[in-house]
């Protein structure tokens, strides 16, 4: 597949993410600021927290994890565009991934802001962060792996992998509940939700016709693509979701995309179509991998998918998201009628 480059609408913060350091406080346009909050040991490095000018403060566009670095980077970008973290408002959140959504809970704390989740994201918080039931989500996890053909030895720590990182989320309910199209009120800005499930059942986008620009979340990067995953708290067709979800936003009259992770870029629509195009050949070589087989499970599928680096040599909770996404992938094609599964403990692929 041709490689499709966007242009990137800041070639100082494309250049810091290429060079792999953290971009600087950006002034975007008048009344909107770009802060990258950092993200501990992880290729992402940031998130790019976008800060919208109010009469009276500001509002922000996701958080960032809960620690004291993101919070003391967030409080000085905060300070460059000339406010303190008492001054905001609201807290926009994209969806409840702990990059996102951790720090707006001490953001509330400290500011009294609201913040806003769409429903879908709001039901699975306490499953996800409440220590006091999150072992049932583990269970569902090491579940669904067990189906998958996750070998026995490594199954209880591939289920509890996400559990390294739960100490980075401050447990917080959202105050408002987004649904698509509702306009947010933020006095100044036409601000409107654009539900896009798949990367999150809840993952929101938020437009502003006027300004011809797009908050896109997780949803669309400049160059990276989107863990569509099928997990406990997945819909059973995330990687549909996902594709219908780009093809909406890729009707949107928008000049500029405003992620939240690399740069910020230019040219949505060819951007969405890249990715699509993207998941087609994932979908063939899937097909073909179940083909190769009378009946294969997803795991040994995930293992014989073409991956940015040698399966070997992939960290074992990453081998988690890999086997996700090819399950993602798998259900997609079982949709169509274009592989079989057999149900079982392991679950068996294999073509019609």
């Amino acid at each position: 597949m041709a490689k499709f480059v966007v242009t990137p609408a800041s070639v100082a913060q494309r250049d810091a993410w290429a060079g792999g350091a953290i971009p600087e406080v950006e002034r975007v346009r008048p009344g909107l600021w770009s802060v990258p909050v950092p993200i501990p040991v992880n290729p992402l490095r940031y998130v790019l927290v976008y800060v919208l000018e109010l009469p009276d403060g500001v509002a922000i566009v996701d958080a960032g994890w809960n620690t004291d670095e993101a919070y003391d980077a967030l409080v000085a970008g905060l300070g460059v565009a000339g406010y303190t973290i008492a001054d905001v408002k609201g807290v926009l959140v994209t969806h409840i991934h702990p990059d996102h959504y951790g720090l707006a809970g001490r953001v509330r704390e400290m500011s009294g802001a609201w913040i806003a989740l769409h429903p879908a994201d709001a039901r699975l918080v306490r499953e996800r962060y409440d220590d006091d039931v999150i072992d049932t989500l583990v269970r569902r996890e090491r579940a669904l792996l067990a189906r998958c053909g996750v070998p026995a030895a490594t199954l209880d720590e591939l289920a509890g992998a996400s559990m390294m990182i739960r100490h980075v989320v401050s447990m917080a309910r959202p105050d408002r509940l987004v649904e698509d199209g509702d306009e947010l009120g933020l006095p100044g800005w036409d601000l409107r939700a654009v539900w896009t499930p798949g990367h999150s059942p809840g993952h929101l986008c938020f437009l502003s016709p006027a300004r011809r620009l797009l908050f896109s979340g997780d949803h669309v990067l400049a160059k990276i693509t989107p863990i569509v995953a099928v997990h406990p708290q997945s819909g059973p067709n995330p990687l549909a979701d996902y594709l219908d979800s780009l093809a909406a936003v890729r009707k949107l009259d928008v000049e500029e995309v405003l992620p939240a992770h690399e740069y910020r870029f230019m040219e949505l629509a060819g951007r969405v179509d890249y990715v699509m195009a993207h998941h087609d050949e994932r979908l063939a070589e899937v097909e073909r991998v179940v083909g190769a087989s009378d009946g294969v499970t997803c795991w040994a599928v995930a293992t014989r998918l073409t991956w940015s680096r040698p399966w070997e040599t992939i960290p074992s909770y990453m081998r988690r998201a890999a086997n996700n996404e090819t399950l993602a992938h798998l259900a997609w094609l079982e949709a169509r009628g274009r592989v079989l599964r057999v149900a079982g403990e392991p679950d068996l692929w294999r073509l019609p």
